[in-house]
């Protein structure tokens, strides 16, 4: 767990850090800053869902877990939760909610190989190289990230050490089921989710993003079964 715990410490941290650069962006630039992360956003997703090959089963994991996310709802919750923590840690006149900035920093950090590969590294043998580099990246990330998207960024450690730590925890039982290509294909489906959460920042689209987060689980079960 120690490499979990050191990610969501650096996610933290960096959100304090990029908090207090914040203040002496103007709202200008921060805008146009916003805009330029949403692209890249974009680019992360685009990159990412290509990779696999495995189109049918992308579609699948779409369907079905996006009708399960669906079904309970998972945007709305975090909806509620980020407006109860809202009220105690924003300030009036944020543009930017702290559902939403939970929401786009837990996906950005959660979804990709060395979250993956790092949390079974660290179960399986008590070596946590691969997340002590994701830390490095996820600290500098959430320092340009938390700088337009507030404080929820800081909120998405504790989503972090919910999944790398379940991940961790369940390494045993989880390492033959994920090969490369369930990782590929789970990591494919994280990527075009990310995709919808780009356009989202992008104003072109309200797409409950949250509500397809099942959907990257799916590729373990179809493995399962098929």
């Amino acid at each position: 767990m120690l490499g979990t715990i050191v990610n969501a410490a650096a996610i933290i941290v960096g959100c304090v850090l990029g908090l207090i650069f914040k203040r002496f962006i103007k709202e200008k630039i921060s805008n146009t800053v916003f805009m330029g992360l949403a692209l890249c956003t974009l680019y992360i997703g685009i990159s990412g869902a290509i990779k696999s090959e495995d189109t049918l089963i992308i579609i699948i994991s779409m369907i079905i877990g996006g009708a399960l996310g669906e079904w309970i709802d998972i945007d709305s919750f975090i909806s509620r939760l980020g407006s109860r923590l809202e009220k105690q840690f924003s300030k009036a006149g944020n543009k930017v909610s702290l559902a939403q900035g939970f929401i786009s920093a837990s996906l950005l950090f959660c979804v990709g190989a060395m979250t993956i590969l790092g949390s079974l590294q660290s179960g399986l043998s008590s070596k946590h190289e691969i997340l002590f580099a994701k830390s490095a990246l996820d600290f500098v990330a959430s320092i340009i990230y938390s700088s337009t998207l507030g404080i929820g960024v800081g909120f998405s450690a504790v989503f972090v050490l919910v999944y790398q730590g379940t991940l961790t925890l369940m390494a045993q039982f989880l390492s033959p089921l994920l090969t490369d290509i369930v990782i590929s294909d789970m990591n494919a489906v994280g990527s075009i989710i990310i995709i919808g959460l780009a356009f989202n920042m992008l104003k072109i689209t309200k797409i409950k993003v949250a509500n397809f987060i099942p959907a990257i689980f799916i590729p373990i079960l179809i493995y399962i079964f098929i």
